[in-house]
């Protein structure tokens, strides 16, 4: 059995069908791309970019979820 590749993703090793785009990873961890703000590689990704930024493996992600409230 092969191993998936991976990315970092808020320092954790995530397997993940590679390459893939931002959207597409979001959608296979279950988070909705517009809940979020993703940094790829240090570099800030505007929500419009997601579906057309591709993921390589050992690529670096930070995602914050946004929430609504005080």
């Amino acid at each position: 059995m092969t191993e998936l590749p991976h990315v970092i993703a808020n320092g954790r090793a995530v397997p993940a069908a590679l390459p893939c785009t931002i959207e597409a990873f979001l959608h296979a961890q279950q988070l909705l791309p517009r809940s979020v703000v993703v940094e790829h590689n240090g570099d800030a990704v505007s929500p419009s970019d997601f579906s057309r930024r591709m993921l390589q493996p050992g690529d670096r992600l930070e995602i914050v979820r946004i929430v609504a409230g005080g």
